[in-house]
């Protein structure tokens, strides 16, 4: 899970590519395919490996609440706003091009934070590390995509995301061990392996030339969206934090995303995010819900190993492994659950997996340093899963089929964009739970679970509200 993000949230990015297979493809079909999963697995394995690492990083760099949630959000946050340039820039640049640079901005970031003396450098590798992600993760879905047609374009999409699930899954449990035997700076020394392999295989495979006539970018849309999610995200963290009161830099942010929406609108069809998708009252409903759901599901997956961790006495592979059970579950069942809304119609599993997870946030209030984990734990990470594995295939179809089929990998991937910023902005309004410890951090959890489970209530009301029974069917 690429901080998060089950792998086929972003399935759809591929999806919804023109299937135009090259004849590079035909001869390197299976390069490819390995080339990115191993990119995008660099992604997954490094979203899901950090928050088990933030006690240790915590105790050995002398990180504050809100210092911890930039080790988290200093990755998110320009994985979030330049999502969108990153496969813009490959259509324009060349997609191999972008990939190859990405993987290698990636690798080098994960060199600085593995030897970053204190935390002002493991956070500007981790910015690094989030950009890298921005370049890598459109291009390699595009490359994906766009190389297979018909059934092997299923297949390679679904062998893609089964890995990327399984490097999600892993990842939690191999970075814990990693930590408990080396040290956290070793989480990320693992991505170089993986780094080097996709550098040499996508040199060998990847042909694509650049595609100079196509628009520019729009690097005023994506300035002004970033320079406004730091300083909401800023704002809110120092608030969080009770080191300040944040609200002029939060005001700051806001200033800024209205300016970004003021220039996408000028911009037209040529902007990084043409306002014309919102037109669609569905398309708008739809990503509300995302940012709602996604963001209650990072905060829980930052908080979960942290009471673990320090108040149960779990190690960190013990707390790697108490998160296993979500994407498991979500692997297992997410088709499933595509197929029947397929059937059903859009509506129903919309309304119901959000309930769901609100259920499981509920069980989480009973998480604390004495339970046993199968009475605690495990009842609160399954529940969430199954709700987790009701929605996410039907959402990434709802995504797709409610506009316009010129517009439908922008759609995708300003709702992957948008799953991110949930995480962003829940994770830096934790800034003052990071810092607790005891029965303190017990209770601030309980209370963030029952806030987590009232925004996945209000994740299913989007869906009851603004996708019609008439329309749920794609």
């Amino acid at each position: 899970m690429s901080a998060t993000l089950p792998p086929s949230c972003d399935c759809s990015i591929a999806q919804s590519m023109p299937q135009t297979p090259s004849v590079v493809a035909g001869k390197y079909p299976r390069l490819i395919l390995a080339t990115t999963i191993l990119a995008s697995s660099l992604a997954f394995i490094d979203g899901s490996v950090v928050n088990v690492g933030l006690p240790a990083i915590g105790r050995d760099l002398d990180a504050d609440g809100a210092g911890l949630a930039w080790v988290v959000n200093g990755y998110l946050l320009p994985l979030s706003a330049l999502l969108l340039l990153g496969g813009a820039a490959g259509d324009r640049f060349g997609r191999r091009r972008l990939l190859l640079l990405g993987v290698f901005l990636f690798a080098l970031a994960s060199l600085l934070c593995a030897a970053a003396p204190n935390l002002g450098w493991l956070l500007a590798g981790r910015v690094l590390q989030g950009g890298g992600a921005a370049l890598l993760m459109p291009n390699s879905l595009a490359i994906l995509g766009s190389s297979f047609s018909g059934e092997a374009r299923g297949r390679a999409i679904g062998t893609w995301a089964a890995v990327g699930a399984a490097a999600g899954a892993i990842g939690p449990l191999l970075g814990g061990w990693l930590i408990d035997v080396v040290g956290w700076r070793a989480i990320f020394l693992i991505n170089l392996p993986i780094a080097a392999l996709a550098l040499l295989l996508g040199a060998r495979c990847l042909h694509d030339a650049p595609n100079l006539a196509r628009a520019g970018l729009d690097l005023r849309g994506a300035a002004l969206a970033s320079i406004g999610l730091a300083s909401l995200t800023w704002g809110l963290t120092v608030a969080s934090g009770r080191t300040g009161t944040g609200g002029t830099a939060a005001a700051v942010g806001i200033v800024f995303l209205l300016w970004f929406v003021q220039a996408e609108k000028r911009a037209g069809e040529n902007a990084m995010l043409p306002l014309s998708l919102f037109a669609s009252g569905r398309f708008s409903g739809l990503n509300l819900l995302t940012f709602l759901l996604y963001g209650a599901l990072g905060g829980l997956m930052v908080l979960v190993p942290l009471v673990l961790i320090n108040v149960a006495g779990y190690s960190t592979t013990a707390a790697g492994a108490a998160l296993l059970p979500l994407p498991v579950v979500i692997a297992l069942a997410s088709s499933t659950m595509g197929r029947i809304a397929v059937k059903t119609g859009m509506r129903l599993p919309l309304t119901l997996g959000p309930l769901i997870v609100a259920a499981g946030f509920l069980l989480a209030t009973r998480i604390d340093g004495d339970g046993s984990y199968w009475r605690t734990t495990l009842p609160a990470m399954l529940v969430v899963a199954l709700g987790m594995a009701v929605t996410v295939a039907p959402l990434s179809t709802a995504v797709l089929t409610c506009v316009e089929v010129g517009h439908t990998g922008v759609a995708s991937g300003f709702n992957s964009a948008v799953a991110r910023s949930g995480g962003l902005i829940a994770t830096a309004l934790l800034g003052t739970i990071l810092a607790m410890h005891g029965a303190a951090l017990v209770a601030a959890f309980h209370v963030a679970a029952i806030v987590g489970g009232a925004t996945a209530f209000a994740a299913a009301a989007c869906a009851f509200l603004w996708i019609k029974p008439a329309l749920a069917s794609p």
